[in-house]
């Protein structure tokens, strides 16, 4: 996992992606006297960043940045891009795993995870952000979203890669080729940026995009949705139908589908706008 460097201050938040990584007990603080820290009555939710498919945590760096430097515990968590029941399994630990109220937000297939994970955790996760993201209902899968409407070039884009485990098992990994990804992913993002992004994407389970969810938290918790017009992954019309179906508190903004890169600070502005209805 990425860690962006902290004030001195503030170092000991970053540690919390890496235990929370390790499925280690979680404390979320705010450290005395830190800049921007709330006192004590009015504890901060802690900001919760799950990653999707063809990234990673250092996908969310400038907003972690501009979030810590708001006042805001964060975790950046490593999606294991194996399945929602699976990647949804291991969030939920991590949720689990920490004090106070957390605010989960999900970019790309991320929104499919913290959809499943936040489940029945309504005491504890008390708003979603979808950042250029699925938002499925039980039945759906992230692919069936996609192909529901049309704009995504993403099946032109990518490749596969077949694998077997020691176990004897089978399957195949998906990932954008390097010489599609600007175009395909991070279109506004500087190439020499764009070239490292495409090197250091995480693939995702080629099932892992066929698998329905099973349940959607976005009926029983407060969502808003950051829906992004340049987007060749997922088709902005399907983006205005999962928001508006979810009644989500919607945001637009003319960016490609690595918006947390290009756009770091309409990310955190629309993720600040739900952390604030934390009481």
């Amino acid at each position: 996992m990425h860690f962006t460097r902290l004030p001195r201050p503030s170092r000991r938040l970053a540690l919390l992606g890496a235990t929370a990584a390790a499925g280690l007990s979680v404390t979320a603080v705010t450290l005395p006297g830190a800049a921007g820290a709330a006192p004590r009555h009015q504890q901060r939710p802690t900001i919760v960043l799950e990653h999707g498919a063809f990234a990673d945590s250092s996908s969310w760096d400038g907003v972690v940045e501009r979030l810590q430097r708001a006042g805001y515990p964060v975790v950046a968590a490593a999606n294991p891009l194996r399945g929602p029941a699976t990647d949804a399994a291991y969030l939920r630990s991590v949720v689990e795993n920490i004090d106070g109220p957390v605010v989960l937000v999900g970019h790309s297939y991320g929104g499919t995870v913290i959809s499943q994970a936040a489940v029945g955790l309504e005491d504890k996760v008390k708003a979603l952000v979808y950042v250029a993201a699925f938002l499925p209902d039980a039945g759906e899968s992230s692919l069936g979203l996609t192909d529901k409407f049309p704009g995504s070039t993403l099946g032109q884009a990518v490749e596969s890669v077949n694998y077997t485990l020691p176990d004897g098992s089978r399957g195949a990994d998906v990932h954008i080729k390097a010489d599609a990804f600007r175009r395909q992913f991070a279109a506004d993002v500087p190439a020499d940026k764009a070239r490292l992004m495409a090197a250091g994407q995480r693939p995702i389970a080629a099932a892992a995009l066929e698998e329905p969810s099973t349940q959607a938290a976005w009926k029983t918790i407060p969502s808003w949705s950051l829906v992004t017009t340049e987007d060749l992954n997922i088709p902005v019309a399907a983006q205005r139908f999962m928001s508006q179906r979810a009644h989500a508190r919607t945001t637009t903004v003319d960016a490609s589908h690595a918006v947390s890169v290009s756009r770091p600070e309409a990310v955190t502005r629309i993720v600040e706008q739900a952390a604030r209805t934390v009481r």
